[in-house]
C-alpha cells in the first residue's frame, strides 16, 4: 500500500514530495446514535456499529442510508459497557455473505454469533444468526467487545474480564474461564470451531478457545495490514492504560493482568516471574485527566505518506489522539473534546475516528512541508465559504500555468497562458479529498501545494 500510485505517478510529475506531520480530524459523517465500532466489508462503504443494536452502512459520499444494515435491538442488552460491541467481516465475504457480531444478550451474557447478508446488499437477515459461542459476564463492566479476523482467516475475540475493581478472583490468569482472555475461532471449521494449533488445545486444566490470557480489557485491538503484527489496547485500572505489540504468530503470550498493571506490579500474590509475561511497548499514566484507552490502526492507506506506520490511540476521557511509531516512541498529537469510543479504516486503509457523541471523522496530515511552505507563501489557496470556489492567489510572480491531480495521478485540471495573480475555480466540481496541483509561475519557477477538500 505505502509505495503506491501517489509515488509512482505524482512524484513523477513532481519530482520527490515529503510531507510533515499535522494530524487533524475532519467530521465525514454525523447522526449515529452512540457508534463504537466501524468496519468495512471490502467495498466502498462503512459499517457504523451502534451500541443499542444497529449496523448502519456509511457510504463513500458521506451519506447513511435510512434502512439499518442490521438491526438486533430486541436480543441485545445495551448500556454503561454493554450492548452490541464488534463487527468482523468474513475475508470471503463477497463470496459467502458471512459476518459476525459481539453483542450482549438479555440474559446478560457475551454472545459471539454469525449472520448472513440478505438479497439485497444493503440488508442483512436478521432472521439468519448463528449463535457460535458464548461466556457469562459476572458484571457489568469490562465487557471487552472487539473481534477482527488475523492474517491467518481466523476470528479473534477480546473478551474483558468481566470487571469489579481489581480482578479479585484473579479471572485473567484462571485458563479455565474465556475472560480476561483474547480468543481464536476457525469459523470454517464444525463447531465449537477450535483451530487445532491454538495454544491451549490438549491442555485438561485450560480452555481450547484461548489463545492468550492476562488482558484486563482490551478495548480494541488491530492487526497491522502491512506486517500483519498484533495491536492490543488494554485498559488499565487506577493508574496506567498500555498498548502491546507482537507477531500475529506469536504463542502463547500471557498479557500479565492482574499481576501488572503496565509495566508496573499490581498484585504479584502467586504470579510467575515477570520474564513470563508480555509487557506493554508503551504506556501512559493518568495524569492531565487521562483515564481510558481506545486502541486504533497503524496507518497504511496512500492519502497521507507521513503517517505511514503509526498506531494511532485515544484516551476516551480526555478526546486527546497519540501514536506510537516504529521506535515504541508514544506521542500526543491532537487534543480534541471528543470522546473516542473506536478508531476504523476503509477500504483504502484510510483512517477514521468514531465519536460516542455520533460523530465519524477523517483522521488527516494537514501540514505542509518547507517546500510546500515556501510555495504556499508565494502562492496561497483558500476555499471563498461565500462563492464556494476554490481561489489560488500568489503574492508575488503572477501565475501562468495550473495542473490539478487526484491522488491517484489522474489530471482533473489544466490551465494555461493565465497571467493573472487569482484564480478563481469551482469546488464544487470536485470531490471530497486529497489534490495535488502544480503551479508555474511567469518566471517558469514551478511549485506544488498540497490541497485538501
Amino acid at each position: 500500500m505505502k509505495l503506491s500510485t501517489f509515488f509512482s505517478a505524482v512524484a513523477l510529475l513532481f519530482g520527490s514530495l515529503s510531507f510533515a506531520q499535522d494530524i487533524d480530524v475532519e467530521l465525514f459523517a454525523s447522526g449515529f446514535d452512540s457508534p463504537v465500532d466501524l468496519q468495512n466489508a471490502g467495498d466502498e462503504r462503512l459499517f457504523v456499529v451502534e451500541q443499542d443494536g444497529a449496523i448502519r452502512i456509511l457510504n463513500p459520499d458521506g451519506t447513511i442510508n435510512s434502512t439499518p444494515f442490521l438491526d438486533i435491538d430486541p436480543i441485545v442488552n445495551s448500556g454503561g459497557e454493554r450492548g452490541l460491541l464488534g463487527l468482523a467481516f468474513h475475508p470471503d465475504y463477497a463470496t459467502n455473505g458471512f459476518f459476525y457480531v459481539y453483542y450482549t444478550n438479555t440474559s446478560n451474557d457475551t454472545q459471539i454469533s454469525r449472520f448472513s447478508v440478505s438479497s439485497d446488499p444493503n440488508v442483512a437477515d436478521a432472521g439468519s444468526e448463528l449463535q457460535m459461542l458464548s461466556f457469562s459476564q459476572p458484571f457489568t463492566n469490562h465487557n471487552g467487545g472487539c473481534l477482527q479476523f488475523g492474517p491467518d482467516g481466523m476470528l479473534y475475540i477480546a473478551s474483558g474480564d468481566g470487571g469489579s475493581a481489581g480482578d479479585p478472583g484473579n479471572r485473567s490468569q484462571n485458563l479455565g474461564t474465556l475472560l480476561g482472555k483474547l480468543l481464536r475461532l476457525d469459523v470454517d471449521a464444525a463447531a465449537p470451531y477450535i483451530p487445532a494449533d491454538n495454544p491451549y488445545v490438549g491442555d485438561s486444566s485450560a480452555l481450547d478457545e484461548i489463545w492468550a490470557p492476562g488482558l484486563r480489557n482490551p478495548w480494541r485491538f488491530s492487526f497491522d495490514a502491512d506486517t500483519g503484527e498484533l495491536w492490543i489496547a488494554d485498559v488499565g485500572q487506577g493508574s496506567r492504560e498500555e498498548i502491546n505489540k507482537v507477531a500475529s504468530t506469536a504463542a502463547p503470550i500471557n498479557y500479565g493482568w492482574r499481576c501488572y498493571e503496565g509495566n508496573a506490579p499490581f498484585n504479584t500474590s502467586g504470579c510467575a516471574t515477570a520474564d513470563n509475561y508480555e509487557f506493554p511497548v508503551a504506556e501512559y499514566t493518568h495524569s492531565s485527566g487521562r483515564c481510558s484507552i481506545t486502541g486504533g490502526y497503524v496507518y497504511r492507506g496512500d492519502d497521507y505518506p507521513s503517517l505511514d506506520g503509526l498506531y494511532f490511540f485515544a484516551d476516551i476521557c480526555t478526546g486527546e489522539i497519540g501514536t506510537v511509531d516504529a521506535s515504541n516512541n508514544l506521542e500526543w498529537v491532537l487534543d480534541t473534546s471528543q470522546p473516542w469510543a473506536s478508531f476504523g479504516e476503509d477500504i483504502n486503509n484510510e483512517l477514521y475516528a468514531v465519536s460516542l457523541g455520533g460523530g465519524i471523522y477523517r483522521v488527516v496530515d494537514l501540514l505542509l512541508n518547507v517546500e510546500e511552505q515556501e510555495a504556499a507563501n508565494a502562492f496561497n489557496w483558500f476555499v471563498d465559504q461565500a462563492t464556494e470556489q476554490l481561489v489560488f492567489k500568489s503574492t508575488n510572480n503572477s501565475l501562468q500555468s495550473l495542473q490539478l491531480f487526484q491522488i491517484n495521478g489522474a489530471k482533473v485540471l489544466d490551465l494555461n497562458n493565465l497571467n493573472t495573480q487569482e484564480l478563481s475555480v469551482s469546488k464544487s466540481a470536485y470531490a471530497k479529498g486529497l489534490y495535488i496541483a502544480q503551479i508555474t509561475d511567469t518566471t517558469g519557477g514551478v511549485q506544488t501545494l498540497k490541497i485538501v477538500l
